[in-house]
């Protein structure tokens, strides 16, 4: 009798009059049949029907795997993809030809499961992650009484096989399809502590340059059908981009776990590989203002060189130097990031917002402009802006031209700042203040409001944004005629609206700042 015909009459393997039968997503393991769970073998023992996915060529994984565990009489179900790759004619493209593929798949078990039969679905690897078997859950599982055999991994599997631990204490393991687009990819790479990137194959040459551009390829190792049959693994860079096939994975192992791995004896001092220093921007508070490249750069970094205050807003590491100190010895701290790098040190000099902007970069490349610092490698890299920050909170203020200056006088005197103010006063544009006021500084924000006075009206809206991302925020629109400098402190940032800036209160109580980015024509 035909499985079609077993189907229609209820007839056959474990045919169960009155009942349905019970679905199985079976994960089998990365490869290696001795790897397959003890409940795997049971399940795929007591199931009268069997199903697995496989290309056109008719070529199972799967079932290569299950093979020896295969009866004669068991019922098995090959479930042939139409297309492996994007190209087809369906009306419906790619995604329309496997979905209809999916539901006529799901159908042909349901007919099984609705005969009284159990079904086992089988899937190298585990049937959730990234498995066919899920295609198959989503439209069954609230149909029949399901239950999902976890399978150990490939990623288990590379990890083991190349005898690289994937992640230690509080390192993040970030797991990626190589089929993402290269800026995502490189993105992801280099905010990430570990991580795994599979679906090579025709992939591998943009996986390889993501890797590269995050600065991760020293790091990255080459996983072929882990414990399979042809098995293969080596550094990413000895692969050739012509030889990878799909089932194969890059594995960017614990950074943690490599520190602490026995070290060659020390070169000798002329061997000494030269560091660099990168000089991050945190942003205006925590995590959350980090960009990827910068979060990346802190992870990779041996020696943590920065201002107390902003040292504390990153993770502490195992392996990692930290070289903390008061916020007035710029050019020290400079100074020691640039003799660690010399030394070899991968060196981060930690500022806050962004450190291009009244921040360290500047007095670290001026220290590395200097003899004997000129040959360090220094790189800077941006972060989000204390104004920024503040803007963004308040609505648009700095929609059109804006200056940006500093009311601290420690490092260039009043006058300069007075002149400054009167000038970009004149030419109307919005103003983010920078380090306004602070117990030894308490006169600047009044003066500074009395010459703005000169060429703002009085109701000119100014946004006080106090500790932006932090636990005590707040941010206040008072008008520059009522700009109290008592309210004012070092973290006090002041944004001072153009002629043209509006403050508007929105149906639902709010008020919001914005500077049009249309200016009216004399």
């Amino acid at each position: 009798m035909s499985v079609s015909e077993q189907q229609e009459t209820g007839a056959g393997n474990g045919a169960r009059t009155g009942t349905t039968g019970r679905l199985y997503g079976v994960g089998l393991g990365p490869g290696d049949p001795s790897l397959m769970t003890v409940r795997a073998v049971e399940v795929i023992a007591e199931a009268d029907v069997i199903a697995y996915h496989s290309a056109r060529h008719g070529r199972s994984i799967a079932r290569s795997i299950a093979a020896r565990h295969l009866r004669a009489d068991h019922i098995e179900e090959a479930l042939v993809y139409p297309v492996t790759t994007e190209s087809t004619d369906h009306p419906g493209g790619y995604r329309g030809a496997l979905d209809e593929f999916y539901e006529e798949a799901a159908e042909r078990l349901a007919a099984h499961l609705d005969a009284g039969r159990t079904v086992a679905v089988i899937s190298e690897g585990d049937p959730l992650f990234y498995g066919s078997y899920q295609h198959m859950h989503k439209r069954l599982a609230h149909r029949y009484p399901t239950e999902v055999i976890p399978g150990v991994t490939s990623i288990s599997a590379a990890a083991a096989r190349l005898g690289k631990p994937l992640a230690e204490a509080d390192e993040v393991l970030t797991i990626l399809p190589g089929t993402l687009p290269e800026e995502e990819l490189t993105a992801r790479l280099a905010s990430t502590d570990t991580a795994v990137v599979m679906k090579l194959g025709r992939t591998f040459p943009t996986v390889r340059r993501a890797m590269e551009r995050a600065g991760r390829l020293p790091e990255a190792h080459y996983v072929e059908r882990a414990t399979m049959p042809g098995e293969r693994t080596a550094a990413l860079t000895a692969i050739d981009s012509d030889t990878v096939p799909y089932f194969s994975v890059t594995v960017v192992p614990s950074r943690i776990a490599a520190q602490s791995a026995p070290q060659p004896p020390e070169a000798e001092q002329g061997d000494v590989a030269q560091g660099e220093v990168v000089v991050v921007g945190t942003g205006p508070a925590g995590p959350l203002w980090l960009t990827p490249e910068s979060r990346g750069a802190l992870a990779a970094a041996e020696d943590l060189v920065g201002y107390t205050t902003y040292l504390d807003r990153v993770p502490v590491r195992p392996g990692q130097r930290r070289h903390a100190s008061d916020n007035k010895v710029e050019s020290e701290r400079a100074e020691l990031a640039l003799d660690l790098a010399r030394r070899g040190r991968r060196v981060a000099v930690v500022s806050g917002g962004d450190p291009g902007i009244f921040a360290m970069a500047t007095a670290v490349l001026e220290v590395a402009s200097q003899d004997p610092y000129r040959s360090i490698p220094v790189r800077v890299l941006p972060g989000v802006t204390a104004a920024n920050a503040a803007a963004a909170r308040a609505g648009a203020p700095l929609g059109h031209d804006y200056a940006v200056i500093s009311l601290s006088d420690r490092l260039k005197p009043w006058e300069v700042i007075a002149e400054r103010l009167h000038a970009a006063a004149s030419a109307d544009l919005a103003l983010a203040l920078y380090n306004p006021g602070s117990r030894s500084r308490t006169w600047q924000v009044a003066k500074a409001r009395e010459l703005l006075l000169e060429h703002r009206a009085p109701d000119t809206p100014v946004i006080l944004a106090r500790d932006i991302g932090g636990p005590e925020e707040s941010v206040r629109t008072v008008p520059l005629a009522d700009l109290d400098p008592t309210q004012v402190d070092m973290r006090t940032l002041l944004i001072i609206g153009s002629s043209q800036t509006q403050k508007v209160r929105r149906d639902d109580g709010t008020e919001t700042v914005w500077t049009p980015r249309r200016y009216p024509e004399k």
